[in-house]
């Protein structure tokens, strides 16, 4: 570890192409309230942690050099929530428009999970707690 950093995450920032679509569809998925928006952002609270959805066209200068990839270079994170029965929340989010990309699947490590994505294509896993198989 890393001397003087601390272990707890405060803020995850997700780059989206469409800041309008992106806080429809999390105030339509999740129960998070909102604490800080303007025009390019939205700040939700889930428990401890605060997701920002941030507009793509104002990430570059947070993340320089590297560049901001497209939505289209396909998934390269995972953030999942632990909940008490995946199948009630599928169909929850199904009634909501919610498409499913997986699941609910059984997983070896002791989980039953499903997936779907925002709008900007991040990937969103369901996990309830399961035996092993």
């Amino acid at each position: 570890m890393v001397k003087g950093l601390p272990s707890d995450v405060e803020v995850i920032t997700l780059f989206v192409d469409d800041i309008a679509s992106s806080k429809a569809f999390y105030a339509r998925v999740f129960a998070a309230e909102t604490v800080w928006q303007d025009e390019v952002s939205s700040v939700l609270k889930f428990g401890g942690l605060l997701i920002n959805l941030l507009a793509a066209s104002q990430a570059p200068t947070l993340v320089e050099p590297l560049p901001v990839a497209p939505s289209s270079a396909g998934a390269r994170a995972l953030l999942t929530i632990r909940v008490a029965d995946v199948d009630a929340v599928c169909a929850a989010l199904r009634a909501n428009g919610v498409d499913l990309l997986n699941g609910p699947i059984d997983r070896p490590w002791g989980r039953r999970t499903a997936a779907f994505a925002d709008p900007s294509g991040h990937v969103w896993e369901i996990a309830q707690l399961i035996k092993r198989t």
